[in-house]
């Protein structure tokens, strides 16, 4: 094949982000394949995926990310990234290889997907592909089928929102105060309001919890059903 031939003489950055040693493990030897000379980091908190980006995100040529790790919910991990890295491309490899939310993930700007019980050979040409600056999904998947109006009215709200507003979001749904989230954000208490402020007008709502639910339903890939869960 000539997608290992075309990559195996470059120098390539990637980050696997995901709280399983072992399928991290799994996927670094894996993708390791591909290439001749590789720097493969690991992350496995959202958090650590965070400070690794901020020390020296401008080298990074892929993240692998997983879908659910310590730190994020559904698909929040992939906008605060999509917001705060536009430019860098994501790959979403996760268990759940659910059509909806295959199409959920590139709806948010990620660059593929990739279901975790692919072989190791589809797996390289997955992300041989991605490097080429292609998008990879499994081939079965409909990303032609459309989102209803309301559900694609606010996935275009959420992406307007900075990358600080996504992670007020994101603590908001944790179920953090405004008292905690300046607290972690390093911020103060106004800071924080006029953040919640501004994500309540950009989504359209009138509070925080309705701001919750609505980025929870989007989280779910279950707009506009309701999830049973509310918080």
């Amino acid at each position: 094949m000539d997608w290992g031939e075309s990559l195996s003489q470059a120098d390539f950055h990637l980050l696997i982000a995901d709280d399983h040693p072992l399928f991290r493990g799994a996927l670094r030897e894996a993708v390791n394949g591909l290439f001749e000379r590789a720097d493969v980091a690991e992350a496995g908190t959202f958090e650590e995926v965070t400070e690794f980006l901020e020390r020296g995100g401008a080298e990074i040529d892929l993240i692998l990310l997983d879908l659910r790790m310590p730190g994020v919910r559904g698909f929040s991990g992939l906008m605060y990234l999509r917001a705060q890295y536009p430019s860098l491309p994501i790959v979403v490899v996760s268990a759940n290889d659910d059509p909806a939310v295959i199409r959920r993930c590139m709806e948010f700007g990620a660059s593929g997907f990739i279901p975790k019980t692919l072989g190791v050979e589809a797996l390289r040409e997955a992300v041989a592909q991605v490097l080429r600056g292609e998008v990879w999904t499994p081939p079965d998947i409909d990303l032609q089928r459309e989102t209803d109006a309301e559900g694609a009215a606010m996935i275009a709200r959420l992406a307007t929102l900075t990358p600080q507003q996504v992670r007020v979001l994101m603590m908001l749904s944790g179920g953090l105060l405004n008292k905690q989230i300046a607290y972690e954000l390093g911020v103060s208490e106004a800071t924080v309001k006029a953040h919640v402020s501004a994500i309540l007008q950009k989504l359209g709502v009138e509070s925080r919890t309705q701001a919750v639910i609505a980025a929870g339903k989007i989280e779910a890939g279950q707009w506009p059903q309701m999830s049973g869960r509310e918080s």
